[in-house]
């Protein structure tokens, strides 16, 4: 699953939606893979949304952050992976091809 966190007014999510993130490679690698994509839309500043960005110990957009599917040793979820805030196709290519 790839979460990508966001909001209307933040030109840095903007650009990065733009350069990276609807890229045709990053859609290829997506379905290959089978990552669902989700959007967390921060322009109201909700509060789930705040909550969750508190637990990556965020206070603001953009937050990527890639949670690979299954359980890892003794039935535990695999960490998630935070992506930096400033991306490029290649460091989502290379996180999604890591799962």
């Amino acid at each position: 699953m790839f979460i990508n966190a966001t909001a209307a007014w933040c030109i840095t999510c903007l650009v990065n939606e733009r350069v990276a993130l609807h890229s045709p490679a990053v859609a290829e690698a997506f379905a290959r893979k089978g990552v669902a994509y989700l959007k967390a839309d921060w322009t109201s500043r909700s509060a789930e949304i705040a909550a969750a960005l508190g637990t990556f110990g965020r206070n603001g957009v953009p937050l990527y952050v890639v949670y690979p599917a299954g359980t890892g040793a003794a039935g535990a979820a695999p960490a998630p992976t935070v992506l930096p805030q400033i991306l490029s196709e290649g460091t989502i290519l290379e996180a999604i091809e890591s799962l």
